[in-house]
């Protein structure tokens, strides 16, 4: 092979391999045992279909030593946790925000441009105040998941991930609905499925970094 020719090869090697890294989210700070964390979303983070004490938050504080507020309401749409957060951001003054909401929006059948619109904008205003972000993908309705029982986290969470570079907690919920001994009815965990989250939140957040 040409000196040349070699050398055209290894620079678009390094080029497609510095974009992917680019791509990648940066290595995120690690949030101190004691800190507040804000978890923002609907009923699956308020806990519906177990006990308060049950609920992920609980459970996450427990097991990180963080201050975990549980900022979830049943029923929410992320229109409506947007609206909730600049009041909910000043009382608590969060070092990170676990956002899970959006559910009630694609089981509404609401637009999904205007979820996504509301995602980006509680990322942006979180972080506008000092807090870091981490991006819970929620499952997509859908007939497969009907009909066979297996759930697809919805595409917009990792392309919002992407675009924010966010650390993202993938198929959490999806594996924990899809489970029938881990949920109290169709669309909400049991204790153990909020526990069996919790968990595997807590590896997400170490994996990027938010955990020692």
């Amino acid at each position: 092979m040409l000196p040349s020719r070699r050398g055209f090869l290894l620079g678009t090697a390094a080029a497609a391999l510095l974009a992917a890294c680019g791509r990648k989210p940066p290595r995120a700070r690690v949030v101190a045992a004691g800190s507040t964390v804000l978890a923002l979303g609907d009923s699956l983070t308020y806990g519906t279909g177990a006990t308060p004490e049950t609920a992920y938050p609980a459970v996450l504080a427990a097991a990180t030593g963080w201050e975990v507020v549980n900022a979830g309401v049943p029923g929410h749409t992320a229109a409506q946790a947007l609206e909730r957060l600049p009041g909910l951001l000043e009382e608590h003054r969060p070092a990170l925000v676990l956002l899970s909401i959006g559910g009630n929006d694609f089981l509404r059948r609401q637009p999904e441009d205007a979820a996504r619109a509301a995602l980006v904008r509680i990322c942006a205003q979180a972080r506008a105040t000092g807090a870091q972000v981490m991006l819970i993908a929620v499952p997509r309705p859908s007939l497969a998941a009907r009909f066979t029982g297996s759930l697809d986290d919805h595409p917009m969470y990792e392309a919002i991930a992407g675009q924010l570079k966010l650390p993202l907690h993938a198929r959490g919920w999806a594996e924990v609905l899809q489970d029938d001994s881990l949920r109290a009815d169709a669309i909400h965990a049991n204790a153990a499925g909020y526990r069996r989250f919790a968990e595997g939140l807590q590896a997400a957040a170490r994996g990027a970094g938010l955990l020692p």
